[in-house]
């Protein structure tokens, strides 16, 4: 009810002011006007006094319900709203037995309690409307909180961007301002240059008339001698051709019976020459009808010409006789003769079967069915029918792999070789052949090889006065570095190759391309596994040892026992006799570092290191990486010839034009020479570590060859995974239940992807193996992300980021990004997830025993056995294992444990307890209950 006031209470009651004044008074309720304010308490003492006063049997109520709800919905900006709904109800009970007086009166009374509680309603509900316009209060305070606030980071963002606009302003303006005098610089050198070029012009244009001059006298002199040399030739040729248009005695064959077994391939070489120019048949039928040779004299020369190939026309002419059509034409005239004549050459045929002719096949490293068959001259049902006696089912359109179709061939009858289809000097022998050119005296390679942390890198730093090592992350070399350094007897090249473990392919690369190795030794630490390796890679190699002593300044230095340890190893010094100079040498102080220098060169003389320079280049490559701003970026080691900018170069399953070339210092050269590193830029893809490459005059040709090369890989692969044998299918069989571990590896170079991959391909179990899903050079990006989140893998970057967009997809489908720089970091986190992925290791640890005394049978429990803890202690929901005679019944768990009719969780030893076994009743008195606990461990690699 919406009023509060006397005079709003009787306007509802439909009465006056002093009626309801008088009534108010009577039931004790003192109130003087009509604006004084009435309670709940007068409202029901004055219903009370009205009951009384007029009696209870009202025979007619009516009752109104009002009910009040809020709805919140969210409007278009995305505010919420608060909706009122307001419900009224209105019920009316008639009594038919009361009076007309009680009715009403019991009507008003119910009408007043109804207006009474409407009365409490209406109050919840303005309470209600209060407390949300407080809400909505607070809620748009913070709105404009959060605007001013926001208002605010703009500004200051704006502010920012402004100061930022006017940096780079100035410094656009600086840049502008370099640029210009650059341009004038360039231009003031371009003048000075086309000056010079003029001069050379001018002297070059004068050298080229000279020469020119020189060289057409040379033409006339040697055209002269040509046509004398034609004149010769011909006058030889007229003599020949006199010569052989001369009758031979050996035509005429006085005895006719030697040459029978030939007659019918003469016949048809005489038969065959008047029909090709023209003649009448009968002449080559009386031929072949056996008339005198001397008659046909005239025939037999007009077909000398094409007889003398007879030999080289054998099968042609034995296919042809077969067949039917030479016979044809030589029985043209029909009758019994003619049928006497083919029945000769029916029998010549049985006499003369098709020879086998045993071919020389070229195999290549992959071949199809169909493809061999067409070199053998057969069909490729023959081929199938011989791999099926070999145990190989295929098809006429499978690859076969070079050992495979070799084994077919030999099985043929025939001669397999091995083709050498992509080799380029098989393609481009006088190109690539430096045979010719002059062989000078070139630098040495020397690779310096030996154990992590003993010091490789410090000695090349103080040899080149650099600090390479504080450049390298955790103070490791991770990749092959290449440098060369003059000295005063010659120029040097360096190869610093990576001494952890992982980079065991990359120490087998800088001993295959190198002239002489420093083999590096600690001298606080002795020979170590992976000097011990490096020894294996020279001696394999085949090179020269030099071996330097280092860390000789450390007061623990003693490098009598590292020569000692380096004699078990078979490297002999030379005052023990041996081959391999000793120096100990220091990166700190400098000492011994002359002496070293002077037995690499004392080496490489006595080695007489020669190559060719005026000649195209061939060399290996060293490193490869894929650079953002510069593309595929090749390190490359020149071994003989010059390589120059703008050169064709064939690397592996790639090729290019070097389009730019840097030093290891970064500054551009235009040229490399013999055992000269570079970094060439060009590359249509990322070559392979160790791959060799040479420059083609023929970009066309580089390119046939670098796609043949990559396609051979590409069946060779698919040759290899088809040839399946039987014993591998039970491996593959139960290898459903090995848990995989998929990666995908990007690096910055390519030796440190295959570092890496090699390293997390071993941590492999028979339990849980290392899945290699993808690996490459360069950044990561969205495709690599793309296809982590296919083959749900965790993507590995070493010494890479990604790029945004591919940090935003791997965000947004929370696909695993580790970034690492070094590499036994990737190797111990990998090695701690797989070990995460094992099952644990589950074991028994008994914890008590017990001694069943009493067994209590319940009815609605079961059997309980009444024990006492004779031995540790007894926990509930433990394992058992029921003892009778020191002979195990049974195994289960135990269901609940009491003690005094208490649940309890432990007894401990010396007490009694009631024990209930979980699916067990079968127990005895004396009966020992051993109670154990499994655990699980986590397990290790």
């Amino acid at each position: 009810m919406s009023s509060n006031t006397v005079a709003e209470f009787a306007k509802e009651r439909n009465t006056t002011p002093d009626t309801l004044l008088q009534q108010l008074k009577a039931a004790g309720v003192d109130k003087a006007t009509a604006g004084d304010v009435l309670t709940e308490g007068d409202k029901q003492r004055l219903l009370t006094h009205l009951q009384a006063s007029h009696g209870s049997g009202a025979k007619k109520i009516t009752l109104t319900k009002k009910s009040t709800s809020e709805i919140k919905q969210a409007d278009a900006a995305g505010r919420a709203r608060t909706i009122q709904v307001e419900v009224r109800k209105k019920r009316t009970f008639v009594k038919r037995e009361d009076t007309p007086a009680e009715v009403q009166a019991n009507a008003e009374s119910m009408a007043k309690a109804v207006q009474e509680r409407a009365t409490a309603q209406e109050l919840v509900r303005r309470e209600e409307e209060a407390r949300h316009q407080v809400e909505q209060l607070r809620h748009q305070e913070e709105e404009l909180a959060k605007e001013r606030q926001e208002r605010e980071e703009r500004e200051r963002r704006e502010r920012e961007a402004e100061e930022r606009a006017a940096a780079y302003a100035a410094a656009e303006a600086a840049k502008v301002a370099e640029a210009k005098a650059a341009k004038e610089e360039v231009k003031r050198e371009h003048a000075a240059e086309a000056a010079a070029r003029a001069t050379a012009q001018a002297e070059a244009r004068a050298k080229a008339e000279a020469e020119s001059k020189a060289k057409a006298d040379e033409e006339a002199s040697r055209a002269k001698d040509l046509d004398e040399r034609r004149r010769k030739a011909l006058a030889e040729a007229e003599a020949i051709r006199a010569m052989m248009a001369a009758p031979k005695k050996v035509l005429v064959a006085k005895k006719p019976e030697e040459p029978k077994k030939a007659a019918p391939a003469a016949a048809e070489a005489k038969k065959a020459a008047p029909a090709k120019d023209g003649a009448k048949p009968a002449a080559g039928a009386n031929a072949g009808n056996g008339a005198r040779p001397g008659k046909e004299v005239k025939s037999a020369k007009l077909s000398s010409s094409w007889s003398n190939d007879a030999a080289k026309k054998k099968e042609i002419k034995t296919r042809g006789d077969s067949s039917g059509g030479v016979a044809g034409r030589s029985n043209w005239r029909g009758g019994p003769r003619g049928g006497r004549r083919g029945g000769d050459r029916h029998e010549q045929q049985q006499q003369q079967a098709p020879e086998f002719r045993q071919l020389e096949i070229s195999v290549p490293e992959t071949i199809t069915v169909a493809e061999l068959a067409h070199k053998m001259a057969i069909k490729a049902s023959e081929v199938i029918k011989v791999l099926m006696k070999m145990g190989q089912m295929v098809t006429i359109n499978q690859p076969l792999d070079q050992d495979t179709a070799m084994i077919v061939v030999e099985e043929m009858g025939h001669t397999a070789k091995v083709a050498a289809l992509d080799d380029p000097e098989a393609f481009t022998a006088e190109e690539v052949s430096n045979s010719e050119a002059e062989q000078l005296p070139r630098a040495p390679v020397v690779t310096v090889m030996g154990h992590v942390d003993h010091g490789k890198t410090s000695l090349l730093d103080y040899i080149r006065r650099t600090k390479v090592a504080s450049g390298e992350a955790g103070g490791i070399t991770q990749h092959i570095g290449a440098y060369h350094v003059k000295t005063p007897r010659g120029i040097i090249t360096f190869l610093d190759t990576p001494g952890h473990e992982a980079f065991t392919a990359m120490r087998a690369r800088g001993a295959k391309s190198t002239d002489i190795v420093i083999l590096v030794a600690a001298a606080d630490d002795g020979v170590m596994p992976q000097t011990k390796e490096a020894i294996k890679h020279a001696k394999a190699a085949g090179v020269p040892i030099v071996v330097a002593i280092t860390k000789a300044d450390k007061p623990e230095a003693n490098p009598d026992r590292v020569k000692q340890e380096l004699v078990v190893e078979e490297v002999l010094p030379e005052e023990y006799g041996g081959d391999s100079p000793f120096v100990a040498v220091s990166s700190k102080t400098g000492q011994g570092i002359d002496e070293l220098l002077e037995q690499v060169l004392l080496q490489a003389e006595v080695l007489e290191l020669k190559a060719p320079v005026d000649a195209a280049a061939k060399g290996i490559v060293i490193e490869a990486q894929l650079d953002k701003g510069r593309g595929t970026v090749a390190t490359v080691l020149v071994q003989s010839g010059t390589l120059k900018v703008g050169d064709v170069v064939l690397a592996g399953q790639t090729y290019g034009r070097v389009r730019a070339m840097l030093d290891e210092d970064g500054k551009q050269t235009k040229e490399a020479g013999p055992s000269i590193p570079v970094e060439i830029q060009g590359l249509n893809e990322v070559p392979q570590a160790g791959d060799d490459f040479m420059v083609l005059s023929d970009e066309r040709r580089a390119r046939e060859i670098a796609t043949y090369r990559a396609g051979k890989f590409r069946n060779t692969k698919l040759a290899k995974q088809q040839a399946a044998k039987l014993e591998n299918m039970f491996a593959e069989m139960s290898a459903g239940d090995v848990q995989t571990l998929p990666i995908i590896i990007k690096a910055d170079m390519q030796g440190s992807q295959e570092a890496l991959a090699a390293s997390l391909l071993k941590l492999s179990t028979d339990e849980i193996k290392v899945q290699l899903v993808y690996s490459g050079v360069g950044g990561i990006s969205e495709s690599d992300v793309n296809l982590a989140l296919a083959s749900k893998a965790i993507i590995i970057g070493f010494n890479v980021r990604a790029d945004a967009q591919a940090r935003k997809t791997a965000e947004g489908n929370d696909v695993d990004v580790r970034y690492y720089n070094i590499i036994y970091d990737a190797v111990d986190e990998v090695k701690a997830a797989m070990s995460g992925m094992l099952a644990p290791e589950k074991r028994e640890e008994i914890i008590g025993m017990a001694e069943i005394r009493t067994v209590f049978v319940a009815t609605k429990i079961g059997t309980i056995a009444g024990s006492y803890i004779t031995q540790g202690h007894v926990t509930r929901n433990a394992h058992f294992r029921l003892l009778r005679d020191n002979v195990v019944i049974y195994t289960g768990e135990i269901e609940s444990l009491r003690r005094m009719k208490d649940d309890v969780k432990e007894v401990k030893e010396g007490f009694e307890c009631g024990i209930k076994l979980r699916n067990y009743n079968d127990i005895k008195e004396g009966d020992v209950l051993e109670v154990f606990e499994i655990k699980e461990i986590a397990r290790t690699l």
